[in-house]
C-alpha cells in the first residue's frame, strides 16, 4: 500500500485478501482451536501458528490496520480495552517497581494499579495531569512506567505528552498512553515519543455497542516482543468473530468519527451559552484551560465531553439524566447511540481541583445534532 494515500483510502483497502476469482472482499472467519500439520516435524516451527489461540488471518489484517493507524512497529490484540492496558503493563513491571499514573485516569485503570499491582508489590503514585516536564521530579530509581491519558477520563485535562515522554526517556522509563478518546485519528502519540498506545476498540472501532475488544500498538520491537511473550504466557486470545467485527468497523470509523466529533463540539459550544451550565469540559472549546496544548498536539476532537452543572441536588441531577429521551444511560462511547451518565459517584481524584458543581458526561452518537440539543434543553428546563 502506498504511503502517500489518505487514511480513508488506506483503511478501505488495507488488510484485505488478494483479489482472485470470486475472492470475498473481506477475510473469512476461521474458527479453530486445533491446527493440523501434514508433517510431524512442522509442529515445532516458530514461523507458523501452532494453535488457534495464536490467531488467524483476520487477526493479522486487523493488527496491520492498527499498526498503520498509530505508525507503530506492531500490534497485539486483546479481548477488551482494559486487557489491552493491563497486558502490556504486566510485561513491564516487576515486584518492587514504582509507576506514575495520571490522576485523571480511567477508573478501572486506577483500580487495577491500586489492587492487582499493589498485591504484586508495585507502588503507584498519582500525578497531576498538567505536570508536564515537572514529572521528572517524581521519577524514582525504581520507576519503570508512566501511564498517560489525554484528555483525562471524565474531567478532560490535556497532558503535555512530548514533555512527559522526553522526561521519561531521559531516565529510561517506559511510557504508555490510553489513546481511546482520539481513536488514534486526532492524536498520534508514538511519533511524540510515547512507547505504547492502547485502545478500547470496543468503542469507535466496534461502533455499534455490541462487541468488546482492545489493541496495543508499540513504537519499538523490544517492547512489542516482550508484551507478545507476556500475552502468550498469560493465555491471551481473542475470538476471530470479534476480530472480524472490529475489522469491519475499521472500514467506516473515519466518517463516523468525524460526524460524532462535529456533533460533540457543536453541543459543547451551545452548552457554553446556557445559564444552567457552570463549565464545559471539552478541550476543543476556546475557554478550556488546555485549549492551546490541544491545538498543538491534536488534529481534531472526539465524541465525548463533560459539563459541570450549576450547583443543584443529586436528585435533580438524576432527574436531568432520567428526563433525557435520546441519550441512553450507560457507560462507553463511540457507538451509534448517544449516552449520558452522572459522574460524581465514580469521580476519584487525589490531586485534581474540586469541581464547582455536579459532573455529567455526554457521548455523542449518530443522531442529528439539533435533536440532541433539543433533548438536553428540555431536560435542563425541567430541573432549573
Amino acid at each position: 500500500m502506498k504511503n502517500d494515500l489518505e487514511r480513508d483510502t488506506k483503511f478501505t483497502h488495507m488488510g484485505r485478501p488478494p483479489a482472485g476469482l470470486g475472492t470475498p472482499v473481506s477475510h473469512s472467519v476461521t474458527r479453530a482451536s486445533t491446527l493440523l500439520f501434514e508433517k510431524a516435524e512442522d509442529l515445532y516451527r516458530s514461523d507458523v501458528r501452532g494453535y488457534g489461540r495464536h490467531g488467524a488471518a483476520v487477526h493479522d489484517a486487523l493488527a496491520e490496520l492498527f499498526t498503520e493507524l498509530e505508525q507503530g512497529v506492531g500490534t497485539l490484540l486483546y479481548s477488551s480495552g482494559l486487557a489491552a492496558l493491563t497486558g502490556p503493563v504486566l510485561s513491564i513491571v516487576k515486584p518492587g517497581d514504582h509507576i506514575l499514573l495520571t490522576d485523571s485516569t480511567y477508573g478501572p485503570t486506577r483500580h487495577f494499579c491500586l489492587t492487582f499491582l499493589a498485591r504484586l508489590g508495585v507502588e503507584t503514585t498519582f500525578y497531576d495531569p498538567r505536570i508536564g516536564s515537572g514529572i521528572s521530579d517524581l521519577i524514582q530509581d525504581n520507576t519503570s512506567l508512566i501511564l498517560l491519558e489525554s484528555p483525562g477520563s471524565l474531567t478532560f485535562e490535556i497532558q503535555d505528552i512530548p514533555a512527559i515522554a522526553k522526561a521519561a526517556r531521559a531516565k529510561g522509563v517506559t511510557t504508555l498512553i490510553d489513546n481511546t478518546w482520539s481513536a488514534g485519528i486526532s492524536l498520534s502519540p508514538l511519533p511524540m515519543g510515547v512507547d505504547i498506545s492502547i485502545h478500547a476498540a470496543t468503542k469507535y472501532f466496534g461502533g455499534h455497542s455490541d462487541i468488546m475488544y482492545g489493541a496495543a500498538i508499540f513504537a519499538d520491537e523490544a517492547h512489542f516482543k516482550r508484551a507478545q511473550m507476556t500475552a502468550k504466557q498469560l493465555g491471551n486470545a481473542s475470538s476471530p468473530d470479534d476480530a472480524y467485527q472490529i475489522l469491519r468497523g475499521f472500514r467506516t470509523v473515519l466518517p463516523r468519527f468525524r460526524q460524532q466529533e462535529a456533533t460533540s463540539l457543536a453541543l459543547a459550544e451551545w452548552l457554553m451559552t446556557r445559564d444552567e451550565i457552570q463549565q464545559v469540559l471539552h478541550p476543543a472549546v476556546s475557554d478550556h484551560p488546555d485549549h492551546a496544548l490541544w491545538q498543538r498536539d491534536f488534529t481534531g476532537g472526539g465524541c465525548i465531553f463533560s459539563v459541570v452543572l450549576k450547583p443543584t441536588s443529586e436528585a435533580d441531577v438524576l432527574r436531568f439524566i432520567n428526563n433525557l429521551n435520546l441519550f441512553g444511560i450507560g457507560y462507553s462511547y463511540g457507538g451509534f447511540e448517544s449516552l449520558a451518565i452522572h459522574c460524581d459517584p465514580q469521580l476519584r481524584r487525589s490531586c485534581a481541583a474540586t469541581l464547582a458543581g455536579p459532573l455529567v458526561r455526554f457521548a455523542c452518537g449518530l443522531e442529528a445534532m439539533v435533536d440532541l440539543k433539543n433533548d438536553i434543553e428540555q431536560s435542563l428546563v425541567s430541573i432549573y
